[in-house]
Order: structure tokens, then C-alpha cells, then sequence
């Protein structure tokens, strides 16, 4: 009899064990099936700044028949334009002059030399770096008292004349992308409503690229920096 007795008490405990691990395994499946349970939605995060760091590379050019007299030329035209940055309010940090080069366009034996006026054509390169902006917009409207001085003053690159940057952008990338962020948790939102779900938790997120573009093609000093974060959110009943 006792025999028995404990054959029923071990039938019971293993019974038992048996119904917990159900329910244990039975959770833990339910579990699983709501992590599989999620939605991938992009947050945008856009602004416009003002650029704060410009670049104009300039470009003189002295032609003549005589090295002594371009020699002259050129350093007289080199001190005049220094001269009008300085009366412009820009510092030597801010003025980069560079080396003059002199091309002897007789000597060019791959060129047609016939129609040559000048022998001797001779440039030197100046670039302006600041940060002032509005500073730079003043100058460029005064260049034409440069020319009447018999200046040629040409830019260095046709393609842009002046060229901005946006060097500030670690000042706004925290606001961007939790803004961004947002953004996203936003799209889950609606997602989920329209599923009749609930977003929970965040699963995984992928802070995009920032792009720092030109607002347009005639107002470069005006930046649009951009950033789209990508953002899994699980779902909820």
C-alpha cells in the first residue's frame, strides 16, 4: 500500500511539473509571437541655416611683351588689390595670396603663336576665407571699382564664383535626430492605429546620413541640412 502511495505521490509531482512546463513553454511562445510583431518606419528631420564659413578664390591676370615691365605690373596690381580687401575689413589671416606664374606664350611650340598680341601672360591667386558673410556680400559689390582700375580680376572657379560651407553642424545634430526620431514614432503611430495595435519599445535604429546641400543654385549661403533616421518599433496589442 505505501508502495502505491508513493507511485501516486510521483504521478502527481510529475503531473505538475508537467502543467507548469506547459505553461512556462506556452508564455514563452506568446512572448516570441508579440517580438515577432514590429513595424520599420522613417523620421525626416529637416532645416535651413545660414552658411558660416565662405571661400572666394580670385585670380589677376598681367599680360605684356616685356618681363620687367609685367614684373612691375603685377606688383603693383598685387598691392592695390590687397589694399582694397584691407579697406574691406579683412584681416591677413583672413587673405591668402599665392604664388604669381608666369606662361612665355612664343615659347608654347604646341600653340598657334602667330595671333599673339603679348608674349608674356602672368597670374597670381588670392583667396578670401571668412567668416563673416555679410562682410563678403559687401565686397563683392564694390568689385567693380577694382576693374575701373584696370584690374583683371577673374574667378578662380567658373563653375562657383563663392563657395559656402556649414561647419556648425555638431551644434544641431542631437535636436535633428531626436526630432527625427519623433518623426518616426510618429509613422509607427498612425501604422499601428490603423492596425489596431499599440507601438511599444524601440527593437533597433539607424541614424541616416546628414546632407548639407545649397537651398538653390542662387542662394548658396543658405544650407539645407537633411537627416532621415530609420526605426524599428515593436507592436503591442
Amino acid at each position: 500500500m505505501e508502495k502505491q502511495n508513493r507511485i501516486i505521490y510521483a504521478s502527481l509531482i510529475l503531473g505538475l511539473c508537467l502543467v507548469t512546463a506547459g505553461f512556462f513553454i506556452s508564455q514563452t511562445l506568446i512572448k516570441a509571437k508579440e517580438l515577432d510583431r514590429f513595424v520599420t518606419v522613417k523620421g525626416l528631420s529637416e532645416r535651413e541655416v545660414e552658411a558660416d564659413v565662405a571661400v572666394w578664390p580670385v585670380q589677376i591676370t598681367v599680360v605684356s611683351n616685356d618681363l620687367q615691365q609685367l614684373e612691375r605690373d603685377l606688383t603693383e596690381q598685387t598691392q592695390t588689390l590687397r589694399a582694397f580687401f584691407a579697406g574691406q575689413g579683412f584681416t591677413e589671416d583672413e587673405i591668402t595670396v599665392g604664388s604669381p606664374s608666369i606662361q612665355d606664350k612664343w615659347a608654347d611650340f604646341y600653340g598657334n603663336t602667330s595671333g599673339q598680341q603679348f608674349r608674356y601672360i602672368a597670374k597670381t591667386d588670392f583667396t578670401i576665407r571668412t567668416g563673416d558673410i555679410e562682410k563678403l556680400h559687401k565686397t563683392l559689390a564694390q568689385v567693380t571699382s577694382i576693374i575701373s582700375k584696370g584690374i583683371i580680376l577673374g574667378s578662380k572657379n567658373y563653375w562657383q564664383q563663392v563657395e559656402y560651407m556649414y561647419t556648425r553642424l555638431n551644434d544641431i545634430k542631437p535636436e535633428m535626430i531626436e526630432e527625427a526620431t519623433k518623426n518616426a514614432r510618429a509613422a509607427a503611430e498612425k501604422f499601428a492605429r490603423d492596425s489596431e495595435s499599440k507601438v511599444g519599445k524601440i527593437k533597433s535604429a539607424n541614424q541616416g546620413l546628414f546632407s548639407i546641400q545649397n537651398r538653390d543654385i542662387n542662394t548658396g549661403h543658405i544650407k539645407k541640412v537633411r537627416v532621415v533616421n530609420t526605426v524599428v518599433f515593436y507592436l503591442e496589442d
